[in-house]
C-alpha cells in the first residue's frame, strides 16, 4: 500500500458499512480519500475521527441519481486533488429485495426499477468512465477501478437477463 500514499481515491456510498470500512483502510494507507454519498453527515464524523491517521477523507455530497451530481463531483475532485487514481463502486442497493432479489418477479415498481438502475448500472459506468478520463488526462497508467457488489445485485442481472431472453424470443 505505501505506493498509494498520497494518491486520490474515490470511494461511493462511503457513508455507512463497506464503503466506510474502505474508506478507514485508504485513509490508514495514507491515501486521500474522497467519500460520496447523499448524506455527508457520517462521512464528515468518520473523516473527523481519522484525523490522528497518515491519509484524509473529504466529504462530498453526491446523489448518483443524477448525472450533473456526478459530474459535479469529478469536478471538486479535480479541484482540490488534481484527479481520480482509484475509484471504488460501492453504492448500490436493492428496495429491500421487495423488487428484484425476490422469487417474486411482479413485485416493484417501474421506478424503483429505474433508481436501482441509476445507482447499480449507470453510475458505476458514468463514475468509471469519468475516472478512466482522468486518469489518462494526468498520465496515471497504474489506477485501478473497483467494483462491488451485493448478492442482491446479481438478481438485478438475472432479472435483466430474463428480460432480454423473452423480449428476444417473442417474434
Amino acid at each position: 500500500m505505501e505506493r498509494w500514499n498520497g494518491r486520490v481515491a474515490l470511494v461511493t456510498g462511503a457513508s455507512v458499512g463497506i464503503g466506510a470500512a474502505i474508506c478507514k483502510v485508504l485513509v490508514g494507507a495514507g491515501m486521500k480519500v474522497v467519500g460520496a454519498a447523499r448524506g455527508v453527515e457520517k462521512i464528515q464524523e468518520l473523516s473527523n475521527s481519522l484525523k490522528k491517521e497518515k491519509g484524509s477523507l473529504t466529504a462530498v455530497k453526491c446523489d448518483l441519481t443524477k448525472e450533473e451530481d456526478i459530474r459535479h463531483l469529478f469536478k471538486e475532485i479535480k479541484a482540490k486533488f488534481g484527479g481520480v487514481d482509484v475509484c471504488i463502486n460501492n453504492a448500490g442497493f436493492t428496495y429491500n429485495n421487495k423488487s428484484i432479489g425476490t422469487k417474486d418477479r411482479t413485485k416493484g415498481t417501474p421506478t424503483e426499477w429505474k433508481n436501482m438502475m441509476d445507482v447499480n448500472v449507470i453510475a458505476v459506468c458514468l463514475c468509471s468512465k469519468l475516472a478512466i478520463q482522468s486518469m489518462r488526462e494526468r498520465g496515471v497508467d497504474d489506477g485501478h477501478i473497483v467494483n462491488v457488489s451485493r448478492y442482491e445485485n446479481t438478481w438485478c442481472i438475472y432479472f435483466i437477463c430474463n428480460i432480454i431472453v423473452s423480449t428476444a424470443v417473442i417474434p
